[in-house]
């Protein structure tokens, strides 16, 4: 999704931050992949994986590094998610909802099926670029419990982190493979989590129906 030159550009500056600052480049690298997508974590943690197998970093240290950077910043979008009234979006989507096709029991529903199914869409959606950045906020927004949402943030991060690392480690000196990896792996999340939607779409469906078919 990167031009080649910008990309190049951009792993060039990454390589520079982690030479200067070691794992808390790679922490700072990584905290700025969660609150500004245009920095790919796709880059710097198979970077820091390709540091690593050349001897100047720890293959234990950089995951540590780029995870802990991942999660300050899912608290961070977390907090800020917590700061904004629920009354707020509603006032506002009572307001201009209508330009956006949207209705204020439609928040409602979407903040009432978050909670319910949040840890999942947590956990999933930090595998997934950009929506690692998005999913923190309505997070804070429905009111998830911050220990479930740093509990299973955490897990998807840590599988991640890892596993970028580990390809960058292994295949850093093969960056069109890597590539390859990278867009199989991003397909099979993607067609995972929309079966998952999928399934959970069914289960509500079915449970209308039955309470329906109750009232009658």
């Amino acid at each position: 999704s990167y031009p080649i030159f910008s990309k190049r550009i951009m792993t060039e500056w990454i390589t520079f931050i982690m030479e200067k600052l070691g794992y808390l480049g790679i922490a700072f690298l990584m905290f700025l992949d969660n609150v500004f997508p245009p920095v790919p974590s796709e880059i710097i943690m198979p970077s820091a994986g390709y540091s690593a197998a050349q001897g100047s970093l720890t293959f234990i240290g950089i995951v540590l590094a780029g995870s802990m950077g991942s999660l300050l910043a899912a608290a961070v979008l977390y907090a800020l998610g917590r700061k904004i009234p629920n009354e707020h979006i509603l006032q506002f989507t009572a307001r201009y909802g209508k330009y956006l096709f949207i209705q204020p029991h439609d928040v409602e529903k979407s903040l009432n099926w978050f909670e319910q199914y949040g840890h999942r869409i947590v956990f999933f959606g930090r595998m997934i670029p950009a929506a690692r950045s998005l999913i923190s906020i309505p997070a804070g927004m429905s009111g998830m419990p911050f220990g479930k949402f740093m509990l299973y943030s955490a897990a998807g991060t840590i599988i991640w982190t890892t596993f970028l690392a580990a390809v960058g480690y292994y295949f850093g000196h093969n960056p069109a493979f890597m590539q390859q990896i990278f867009s199989r792996v991003g397909f099979i999340i993607l067609i995972i989590i929309l079966v998952f939607i999928g399934y959970l779409l069914y289960r509500h469906q079915q449970y209308k129906a039955k309470h329906q078919a109750q009232d009658e």
